[in-house]
């Protein structure tokens, strides 16, 4: 039985999203186990009136008196919310009564509460944000950090890449992932001072396939398996190919309804636009894992809708099936290893 914490408040549509989402992976998986945390009463009136013989021994309701608001400063989440669903939900994480969880919620407060109450692996300073992108080709793309940190060493991106490599193995089933750092071009003079550090540690490597920089416009080029940035630049690099993807639905909607052509077209064309869509559908990679904890957390688009949310519940299990935490512990122990056979060396 696989045991999810879900954070039922968190999010911008809260338990109009967590509820339906939950309750359909109730029924589609019967050896998953789901801890609703929020307001009881809140969750009671969503939840249909046969829920407790229903899903008997499969979905309990864990009492929090707090919400985190996605406005909150993550210092004031952590000082002043601490009975808030997200804290509760890691709290019982921490406890071990669940073996995974999820939330919607306040994206910096998740981070600074999952530090302190989870605490990170050893030999991992900061965990990261790691998501699967979509690419062109049949291969399998993963980049971090996609938001956790805003500033981080050459230490922090020799980590990160580690993670991903790691990640990339377990998850995405590739047996020697290509590890890339983005940069401002390929060539080694570009790039800041963390980012040529980084480059020459990762060169260093022997568990770490290092395959060079990789540029923006090669972020879905399927290039790399794996590709490691600051989390700032991580962040603004996937807030900006959202942005774009709206555009773009918006333009071909615009063009497609603006004459009586454009509508005839519309109809010929509708298998193969309903195909593009479905590819490029960002609620299909929702669910960005927090990894480097010493626990499985996992992180939902705040405007997910249910359908969305129902990805990063099905990434948290799939979390959990692979064991990734054992993985990633022996994968650091090796890199860690290696590091200080480098030091004696030196």
């Amino acid at each position: 039985l696989i045991r999810i914490a879900v954070d039922m408040m968190g999010g911008d549509h809260g338990l109009k999203t967590t509820i339906p989402a939950c309750l359909n992976l109730l029924d589609k998986r019967a050896d998953v186990f789901i801890e609703m945390v929020g307001l009881p009463d809140a969750i009671l009136s969503k939840l249909p009136a046969d829920w407790e013989s229903k899903y008997k021994n499969r979905l309990n309701i864990r009492a929090a008196t707090q919400i985190v608001e996605m406005d909150d400063a993550p210092s004031i989440a952590m000082r002043a919310k601490k009975d808030s669903s997200m804290r509760v939900m890691l709290n019982c994480l921490k406890q071990e009564a669940v073996d995974v969880c999820v939330s919607a919620g306040n994206t910096g407060a998740l981070m600074a509460m999952s530090r302190f109450v989870l605490k990170s692996l050893p030999g991992i300073d900061r965990p990261a944000f790691l998501s699967p992108l979509p690419v062109v080709t049949d291969d399998v793309t993963y980049m971090l950090d996609l938001g956790a940190n805003v500033d981080s060493s050459a230490n922090h991106l020799l980590q990160f890449a580690l993670m991903g490599s790691v990640w990339a193995k377990g998850v995405g089933q590739i047996a020697n992932p290509k590890v890339c750092l983005l940069n401002i071009g390929a060539e080694e003079i570009k790039g800041n001072q963390q980012v040529k550090e980084a480059a020459a540690r990762l060169q260093e490597s022997s568990c770490i396939n290092y395959d060079g920089y990789i540029e923006g416009d090669e972020l879905y080029s399927g290039k790399a398996n794996v590709i490691v940035c600051d989390g700032f630049v991580g962040n603004v690099a996937l807030k900006t190919s959202e942005g774009v993807g709206r555009l773009i639905r918006q333009i071909m909607r615009e063009e497609f309804t603006r004459n009586t052509w454009g509508k005839v077209s519309s109809l010929i064309s509708y298998p193969v636009l309903k195909q593009l869509r479905h590819r490029l559908d960002p609620r299909g990679y929702n669910g960005a894992s927090l990894v480097g904890l010493r626990r499985i957390v996992v992180k939902s688009h705040g405007g997910a809708d249910a359908h969305s949310f129902g990805f990063a519940l099905n990434e948290a299990i799939l979390c959990c099936e692979l064991n990734m935490i054992e993985k990633l512990s022996l994968g650091i122990n090796q890199l860690m290893e290696e590091q200080q056979q480098l030091d004696v060396s030196e």
